[in-house]
């Protein structure tokens, strides 16, 4: 896809940047975790009604207890402005174990090259900065962020269950989906599930769009307390 005409110019200070979460961080973390399930909720439950499980105020289910690592886009006010969850495929996966449906007569993958990617969500009541296309900045960040987590982790590609909206977003930003079906309507929503390749040409693009020249993924202080 090119990109002429899609760039915006470097700003000054990035209001935001990305961290990661595993389960070893849990306890430094809880307050950005809370704000993220806080937002899971709202987001899947309260906008999209999709039938999810929620605790009070918070969306939580049953692969949040299988160690994923936790992609954040966070303010410089320690705000969550956005999520993405990754899980290894070499065990349970939503593709997998809750919507094979969408797989066809394909298998799931299973590989250490392999993440999964679910409850993708952007604040856009928080994340008010547009990038090119009319899309919230934070988006770009946190898609960049996910490219250079796969990459840390040392995959090579990431398989999501999605639905057609959102692969109109990642196409028109330049991550396009790899199908591994065609759509299927689950409810009132056109789902199907793909693959996200590792890309250096994805990842500049994202870089761009977010108007930043480099890593968005920020490394946090092995003492860092809740708030």
């Amino acid at each position: 896809m090119p990109l002429s005409g899609l760039v915006i110019a470097p700003s000054t200070e990035l209001a935001m940047y990305a961290i990661t979460i595993d389960h070893r961080q849990t306890g430094s973390q809880l307050d950005l975790l809370v704000q993220m399930f806080r937002l899971r909720r709202r987001v899947f439950r309260e906008r999209l009604d999709w039938t999810v499980s929620v605790s009070g105020d918070l969306e939580i289910d049953i692969y949040d207890a299988l160690a994923p690592t936790y992609v954040l886009v966070v303010s410089n006010e320690q705000d969550v402005l956005g999520c993405v969850r990754l899980l290894p495929t070499t065990g349970p996966t939503m593709l997998a174990d809750t919507f094979p449906i969408l797989l066809g007569d394909k298998e799931a993958p299973k590989s250490e090259l392999v993440l999964e990617s679910s409850r993708f969500c952007v604040d856009t009541g928080r994340a008010t900065e547009l990038g090119p296309h009319g899309f919230n900045r934070a988006t770009f960040v946190l898609f960049a962020a996910m490219l250079e987590t796969m990459r840390s982790k040392g995959a090579s590609a990431i398989v999501t269950v999605t639905d057609v909206r959102m692969e109109r977003i990642l196409r028109r930003a330049g991550w396009p989906l790899a199908r591994l079906t065609e759509p299927r309507k689950l409810g009132q929503t056109n789902a199907l599930a793909g693959y996200l390749n590792d890309s250096d040409q994805a990842l500049e693009a994202m870089y761009r769009q977010a108007g930043i020249e480099g890593p968005v993924v920020r490394k946090q202080p092995e003492d860092r307390k809740a708030a």
